[in-house]
């Protein structure tokens, strides 16, 4: 008789999971209260990443090393994932830039550990002008890698016909309350063995854990070469929050006709009705851009949605990937902005855990915590 297993969560990680889960023998029941496009996955900028992110700060290294392990699982299904044009997925290189020698930096060990996992690295300054990089903000070197650059619009629906084309089952519905209290009502009512927690910020109240919205917003341009020369590389400037304000640089095409430009990191702003028309960081985050790229200032921005705002899912203690003890709950949310990258990574540890075999032998037997950068 198959495990039956509830996911909760219809978002990447979640998604992610039960297709991972459906392909290992499960059957699985994903319930959650909002799926794409109506939810934080379809806002993300997708872009994989060597922890940690551009967007965060964590740098615990008993954390990192977790992170590393899950994002190059991704990396080589994403990889795999982009020979099949109707996932969405893309190839596509990425530099980034460094406002004095790498060597002077904090991202030295991150560049040597990242040119021993991936495609295509090479460092080199002359990257800078070659892409046409305003050197009058400072950058003086850079790196590159070919990196996994993923469409959501058209990615997080592959995720959900997939999920239907190995039989889960969907159920569009919020729960409410907290989750090892729940557990026995839950398993009744869906008929399932285990819960697999991949709420994000719902598990503010469903773990009783301390999350926080990470704020970000992304400006969509039109790249198909009319109003400016195509954009066909990522660009990025990792977020610096020892110097202030808002910094960071995010520039990605995304699918074939659109550049992502970008971006914020707010904590703790739950707040999604800002625009370029009401909200001056916005506006500072696109200055900032052209400043940075002065072909974007010929840019024609989408009339009809110019800028996407999102939440990631932060947590405190980064993210958490374990049984809960005494349950058969299993967690994997906090991702923060990592939650594409680490998706693949995470979800096939979700499956690792679920074979132990907790729910039918031992109640008691707790796989490790793991608690991970993003």
């Amino acid at each position: 008789m198959k495990t039956r297993v509830l996911v909760i969560g219809g978002g990447v990680s979640g998604l992610t999971t039960a297709l991972c889960l459906l392909q290992d023998g499960f059957e699985v029941t994903v319930v959650s209260e909002n799926f794409a496009p109506n939810n934080t996955s379809v806002v993300a900028g997708a872009l994989w990443e060597w922890p940690p992110a551009v967007c965060g700060s964590h740098r615990h290294p008993v954390s990192l090393e977790r992170s590393k392990s899950w994002c190059m699982t991704s990396y080589n299904k994403f990889l795999i994932l982009a020979d099949n044009k109707e996932t969405g997925v893309y190839s596509r290189d990425v530099v980034f830039y460094y406002k004095k020698p790498i060597e002077q930096t904090p991202e030295l060990q991150k560049m040597n550990e990242l040119q021993m996992k991936v495609l295509r690295f090479r460092r080199d300054g002359a990257l800078i002008d070659s892409h046409g990089i305003n050197r009058n903000v400072g950058v003086v070197d850079a790196y590159t890698y070919l990196a996994p650059q993923v469409d959501t619009d058209i990615y997080m629906q592959w995720l959900y016909s997939q999920v239907k084309e190995f039989g889960c089952k969907i159920v569009q519905a919020k729960i409410s309350g907290n989750l090892p209290e729940l557990q026995e009502k839950l398993k009744n009512q869906f008929s399932v063995d285990i819960i697999v927690n991949c709420s994000g910020l719902g598990s503010t109240e469903l773990a009783n854990d301390d999350m926080y919205p990470l704020r970000g917003a992304l400006i969509r341009v039109k790249n198909d070469g009319v109003s400016m020369p195509r954009v066909t590389t990522a660009h990025c400037m990792t977020f610096d929050n020892t110097v202030g304000g808002q910094n960071m640089i995010f520039i990605l095409p995304r699918g074939e006709n659109t550049l992502l430009v970008g971006g914020l990191v707010e904590p703790h702003q739950w707040e999604l009705d800002i625009n370029l028309e009401n909200y001056e960081p916005i506006q500072d985050m696109w200055n900032r851009c052209v400043n940075f790229m002065p072909i974007l200032k010929d840019a024609t921005i989408d009339s009809t949605e110019p800028v996407r705002v999102g939440l990631r899912p932060a947590r405190k203690d980064n993210i958490r990937l374990e049984q809960e003890p005494g349950t058969d709950i299993i967690h994997n949310y906090g991702h923060g902005g990592s939650g594409v990258t680490l998706s693949w990574g995470c979800a096939k540890e979700v499956v690792q855990i679920a074979n132990s075999g907790f729910t039918r032998s031992n109640l008691t037997k707790v796989m490790p915590k793991l608690e991970v950068s993003c």
